[in-house]
């Protein structure tokens, strides 16, 4: 029981993880609502606007159950039973899976976009927005099996003392798993997130080689005093390609502060740093995308 006071005791980390979760939910909130009123305004809108609406959908969802968990992790006295501790956790995990995938698709949704008529990325720029979503609930339906483990891996234990459990609240533990179990699983998730960040990389290689394109060219018209000023279309190119470099130092910091977890067997500090870090995009994402758009600054 240990690590459970440890957490539940300290009253730095309390705050700094609600405080994430409440700027993170407030944000996306926003972002959300602001482009569902456009939507059903009847303002024109664009395949990349609702995709960007559906990933603050995610982020939202994301954030509230993490704050359901973080409450169970430090001010809750009644225990979980196992079917909510199985269920909360899943559907984090899936949601974070989700929100990895989104993430990639707008990436390279983007790319297509900016793509020129005669690419090889310019057939594909005329897709509906059905076409999408099409996509969309196929890889709903993948993170959702890819996420099946937890449904049997969590689990309600009253004895956290066991070296062989994983905390993860004071109600829920995470049951050891044999070796080829584990190695199957981590092979898995390993190869899904290696391609989706190989997407990642083409699509953002992808948009900064249109940028420095983009920059010889004002530099010729401004030599010809021409105005230089960037359309909106490359303004908006460098708000994704911010947002994808957050996406990976915040990724490579969480794996790197995992191993350090497991080499620690478990501490508590690096599991609340590894949750404060893990959520840090899906807080951030929404202001770098919430200051673009000058009609909700304007509100």
């Amino acid at each position: 029981m240990n690590k459970a006071n440890t957490l539940y005791t300290s009253t730095i980390l309390k705050v700094t993880v609600f405080s994430e979760v409440s700027v993170g939910v407030s944000a996306n909130s926003i972002l959300f609502l602001f482009h569902l009123c456009m939507l059903f305004g009847g303002h024109r809108t664009k395949p990349i606007d609702l995709f960007i609406d559906f990933l603050s959908l995610i982020q939202l969802t994301m954030l509230i159950t993490m704050g359901l968990i973080a409450v169970d992790m430090f001010i809750s006295k009644q225990r979980w039973d196992s079917t909510t501790c199985q269920s909360l956790i899943y559907l984090h995990r899936f949601l974070r899976g989700l929100s990895l995938c989104a993430t990639c698709l707008l990436n390279v949704l983007w790319a297509i976009t900016l793509s020129p008529r005669s690419s090889c990325l310019g057939k594909f720029k005329h897709k509906s927005p059905y076409h999408v979503f099409c996509g969309l609930l196929f890889l709903c339906i993948l993170y959702m099996s890819l996420s099946c483990h937890f449904l049997v891996s969590i689990t309600a234990t009253l004895n956290l003392t066991s070296e062989h459990f994983m905390y993860v609240t004071q109600s829920c533990s995470h049951l050891p798993m044999s070796y080829s179990r584990q190695s199957a699983v981590s092979t898995v998730l390993a190869l899904r997130e290696a391609f989706l960040i190989s997407l990642m990389v083409l699509s953002s290689g992808y948009m900064l080689t249109l940028l420095c394109r983009h920059k010889r060219l004002s530099q010729h018209l401004h030599s010809t005093s021409l105005s230089p000023k960037a359309s909106p279309e490359l303004r908006a190119t460098r708000t994704i390609l911010l947002l994808m470099s957050f996406f990976v130092v915040f990724y490579i910091l969480d794996i790197v502060i995992f191993h350090s977890r497991m080499k620690f067997k478990d501490d508590s500090i690096f599991y609340c740093i590894q949750i404060l870090v893990s959520h840090s995009y899906a807080t951030v994402s929404p202001f770098v995308l919430i200051s673009t758009e000058k009609r909700i600054i304007k509100l």
